[in-house]
């Protein structure tokens, strides 16, 4: 089976319920926005929000998704780094009870990366990230194998010449390059360069609605994924709770969403990526594809932060055997 290979910031999530917006104003973070923080600013954001008792676990985009993948049985690996401290060992053991292949650069003398998730009462969150050891990824733990996919998380864009030399290495040998755009405002704040990764290294592109009207200038998603189509084989427009749109040369298609009561949307586009590349791998059409991410991303919101059990993972994509009706 084809082997997906995950690159991206190695966090440790530390995930809290707040009761309102005021919090986020006070810490100077745009609401639904992914803002990097230092390490004086994380450590004042986690002072704040010790009173609404935070919860920790693994995270991360592309790690994320790797994680989901690895629970169906699709062969995986992760290339990533973090520091040679608790948090960064507890990540990679974290990593290696799943069963993934974990390529991990110790950075010694560095606090491993921390992405602190605040949660407002209509499911919507805030990231401040603190990178830490996170950007210290090295290339050469990348093994680029033809006909493997690499899955990208675009939170990596603000190393330019990192990852134009990872999609480099990845075409070079034939690899199938996965690209989820990660943020509107990373996007936004860099379209040209996101623009040109997209159109000169993807091979399948995943965006969700705010993503997608950055990118392409358009707040219609449906002409944003016509856009975004143009520039790569095949594009996905997640536009929540109302589904997911996706196209792949002439053919579109879109699934409705799943009605679901969202706890917490963390890592909703991570599963949702793990669901369609799950259908891709199995050969399953693009329809079905659609509807196993929107099947996955449905189950992980009912939770707080990435937690979902194995068995809730595997349900949502069949049952235990893990097979959906192809088609």
């Amino acid at each position: 089976m084809t082997k997906i290979l995950g690159i991206g910031n190695a966090l440790t999530d530390v995930l809290v319920h707040i009761p309102d917006e005021k919090l986020l104003r006070e810490l100077q973070l745009e609401k639904a926005a992914m803002s990097h923080v230092d390490e004086q600013k994380m450590h004042r954001v986690h002072e704040t929000i010790q009173p609404f008792s935070p919860q920790r676990a693994t995270g991360g985009s592309a790690a994320n998704t790797i994680h989901a993948l690895a629970v169906l049985g699709i062969p995986v690996g992760f290339v990533g780094s973090v520091g040679d401290d608790e948090t960064g060992r507890f990540f990679a053991s974290s990593q290696q009870r799943r069963g993934i292949d974990t390529r991990l650069h110790v950075k010694e003398g560095a606090l491993s990366g921390v992405a602190t998730t605040l949660i407002t009462p209509d499911g919507e969150r805030t990231f401040a990230t603190f990178l830490g050891a996170a950007t210290s990824i090295q290339v050469d733990d990348l093994e680029c194998r033809r006909d493997e996919i690499l899955h990208v998380e675009g939170y990596l864009v603000q190393d330019h010449d990192l990852m134009e030399e990872v999609l480099r290495r990845a075409k070079a040998a034939g690899m199938l390059v996965s690209y989820d755009l990660a943020s509107w405002n990373i996007v936004k704040n860099d379209r040209t360069f996101v623009h040109h990764l997209v159109e000169d290294y993807a091979d399948m592109v995943f965006a969700n609605e705010e993503e997608a009207a950055a990118f392409s200038g358009q707040d219609d998603p449906r002409v944003a994924l016509s856009q975004l189509a143009g520039l790569t084989q095949i594009a996905v427009v997640k536009v929540g709770k109302r589904g997911a749109y996706g196209q792949c040369g002439a053919q579109v298609a879109f699934v409705p969403g799943l009605d679901r009561k969202a706890v917490d949307t963390t890592a909703a586009g991570d599963f949702f990526a793990a669901g369609f590349l799950y259908g891709y791998v199995h050969g399953d059409s693009l329809e079905a594809s659609l509807d196993t991410g929107n099947r996955l991303a449905g189950e992980v919101i009912q939770v707080m932060g990435t937690q979902l059990s194995e068995e809730r993972i595997r349900a949502a994509v069949g049952g235990e055997s893990g097979l959906l009706g192809r088609g």
